[in-house]
């Protein structure tokens, strides 16, 4: 009995300590809902806030300036004109020695005469021996000539054509070595091409100068254009006949108006910006050609969806 009362306490101890073990382990239960989740409403994309006006710089340029190159190689013999002068179209500035070219143009020009004068000789003769032809032909139809007479005499006026063409061909030839000579004469005179300024003279008196070389630097003085680019953004933005504002950053307090002459149609990818061209209108003032100004462009408002 007493092994009996030992166990069955034993039993009772170790079924309290496994009911204490298991409710540690369990966590507490409730019926209470989790509180909802609260979503925050998605940010709206900010508009794209452009600036109400964009400056960008460009170049004052114009329409006519070129550096004038010799078309021959030769010995400049005169300067007639000189930096900073103005010159009309035309105007002779410098001059290389053509006594040369003279010579070889006088030949040639004699030649054309001698080729000339043969021409009417030959043309001439034609004529003879035409006359010649047909009095045979009428003295074979009377019977008083052979048939080789005849024939005889028609080949002969027949021959003849032939060298009058060769002499036109011949005159021909003359003539077009004559005109190529002129034209290398005209190449001895360095004149201005249009109406403008001598920048730079590149010469001097006595010089040999070869084919390319460079002689003067001439350009006009107006219309003065400004050349400048925008960005891709602006392509749309801006059109032709459109007024602009400019200002030099050397120029204080001098304003001017341009207006808008040119938009090229395509933007440059590899740059991602667009050329304009625009023309300075009214007085130039102190604005020269080569100078740097900023043109002020108005950008309109953003469109913003509602």
């Amino acid at each position: 009995m007493r092994r009996l009362f030992m166990l069955a306490g034993l039993s009772g101890v170790l079924l309290v300590a496994g009911c204490g073990e298991e409710s540690k382990s369990t966590p507490g239960v409730t019926n209470a809902a989790p509180a909802p989740t609260v979503s925050k409403p998605a940010a709206k994309p900010a508009p794209e806030i452009l600036q109400s006006e964009i400056s960008v710089s460009g170049p004052i340029i114009v329409e006519h300036q070129v550096e004038l190159t010799a078309q021959r190689d030769g010995i400049v013999e005169k300067i007639y004109a000189d930096a900073p002068a103005r010159v009309k179209a035309g105007r002779l500035l410098a001059q290389l020695d053509d006594r040369q070219i003279t010579a070889n143009l006088e030949a040639a020009r004699a030649k054309t005469r001698s080729i000339a004068a043969d021409l009417k000789n030959w043309e001439s003769e034609a004529e003879v021996l035409k006359a010649d032809y047909g009095r045979q032909k009428n003295l074979f139809d009377l019977g008083l000539t052979s048939q080789e007479q005849l024939q005889h005499a028609k080949y002969k006026a027949e021959s003849d054509q032939w060298d009058i063409k060769r002499v036109k061909e011949n005159l021909n030839t003359a003539q077009q070595e004559e005109q190529s000579l002129e034209l290398e004469l005209e190449k001895t005179k360095i004149m201005a091409p249009f109406e403008g300024l001598i920048a730079r003279r590149y010469i001097r008196e006595g010089q040999n100068v070869a084919k390319g070389d460079r002689l003067f630097w001439v350009t006009a003085e107006a219309p003065l254009l400004i050349r400048f680019t925008l960005p891709e953004k602006m392509f749309g933005k801006i059109r032709t006949g459109q007024t602009l504002e400019l200002t030099s950053p050397d120029l204080a307090g001098e304003k001017h108006s341009a207006r808008v002459k040119q938009v090229s149609p395509v933007v440059d990818p590899s740059s991602g910006t667009f050329e304009v061209l625009a023309e300075i209108t009214g007085a130039p003032g102190s604005l020269r050609p080569g100078m740097t100004a900023d043109a002020h462009i108005k950008n309109p408002p953003p469109e913003i969806n509602k």
